[in-house]
């Protein structure tokens, strides 16, 4: 007979899971990669079609939608013992609906010290033993030696219209521990028009690799707005997953700020 433990998310919520869960649905691609990483590969039996990573999983495990239009006839016929979510990449209605039937861990990560938490809670709720990876992660991030002095940066995560990373998001936690001033002190990714981007003035732009896909083009059209700033395409799995990807993150940074001039 299966025996279930009282767990917190990181929204404060307590949830009756089974210990350990042994079908669990991951609804966020960051999460997805940190289970591979601590080893649940039997034990995971669902993921969203952009869960891209590891590639075996992506090709053989059961696609559940997408992260904001899941297919919870799949969900339900799966009748998982554990849903991973993320308050931000996944809709409230939809985590409302599934939690009617089934426990639905949420994580709400905005920097490096929530990350870190969310890591040390999915390893204690799946009994998996993240303490290496851990290690790893916050040992990276202290070698770590940032840009300086700091470089005013502008992070675009989309464009038509443009979208940038604003001062509230894990996007700029890991810009700031690289040496990058946001340009923006918004919160959240706001619009922005081609005349504000101007008045921004950033000595850096950086163009996501998604959600939106910039490419070689969009460096040249920026360049015609901003002669002076350097611009530069960057993988945006590294600024903005927040699972074992973390691990790759402090050398990835360390490449990109040798690639900029002071």
């Amino acid at each position: 007979m299966s025996k279930t433990q009282t767990h917190t998310d990181q929204l404060g919520r307590k949830l009756e899971i089974t210990s350990p869960p042994l079908r669990i649905v991951s609804i966020v691609p960051s999460q997805t990669e940190l289970l591979f990483n601590l080893g649940l590969n039997e034990r995971v039996v669902g993921i969203t079609k952009f869960c891209v990573h590891p590639k075996d999983w992506f090709k053989n495990k059961i696609r559940v939608g997408g992260t904001k239009k899941l297919d919870f006839e799949v969900i339900s016929s799966l009748n998982p013992d554990l849903i991973i979510a993320n308050k931000e990449e996944n809709n409230h209605a939809d985590i409302k609906r599934l939690e009617k039937d089934f426990p639905v861990w949420v994580s709400d990560v905005n920097d490096l010290a929530s990350a870190l938490e969310m890591i040390t809670l999915i390893a204690a709720i799946t009994e998996s033993d993240a303490a290496k990876l851990l290690r790893e992660i916050t040992h990276g991030f202290q070698d770590l030696k940032p840009f300086s002095p700091p470089q005013r940066v502008l992070y675009l995560i989309w464009k038509d219209p443009y979208m940038a990373a604003g001062s509230d998001t894990f996007i700029h936690d890991m810009m700031q521990r690289s040496g990058f001033e946001n340009v923006l002190i918004e919160s959240r990714y706001p619009e922005l028009t081609n005349d504000r981007i101007v008045r921004l003035n950033p000595a850096v732009v950086l163009l996501s690799s998604e959600p939106y896909p910039f490419k070689e083009k969009h460096v040249e059209e920026l360049q015609k707005l901003l002669p002076h700033a350097v611009i530069k395409l960057v993988d945006g799995e590294m600024f903005s997953w927040y699972g074992s990807r973390l691990r790759l993150a402090p050398s990835y940074f360390a490449d990109l700020i040798g690639s900029i001039p002071k």
